[in-house]
């Protein structure tokens, strides 16, 4: 079993890149142990970060970026995962 953590942020406007290269950095220099960590985009320069653990580890969420890469506080969210479906 594992446990998914997400982490979103709505970047301030033109910061998208930014905060991208600080949630990669961020994540870079958190502590071992993950299973798998991706990176995504969307518009209204939004970063989402997955992060998969297994369930007994201390799952460790990105901290908040400064204040100037954003324009509101950051969405996190912890998941359990029930099921992989293979195709």
């Amino acid at each position: 079993m594992t446990v998914t953590l997400m982490w979103e942020a709505a970047g301030a406007p033109g910061r998208g890149p930014e905060l991208l290269a600080w949630a990669r950095e961020a994540a870079a220099a958190g502590p071992p142990g993950y299973l798998r960590r991706e990176f995504f985009t969307a518009p209204g320069y939004r970063v989402l970060v997955l992060t998969w653990w297994p369930a007994r580890s201390a799952a460790v969420e990105l901290p908040a970026p400064p204040a100037e890469l954003v324009r509101r506080d950051v969405h996190r969210w912890r998941f359990t995962s029930v099921e992989v479906a293979e195709p």
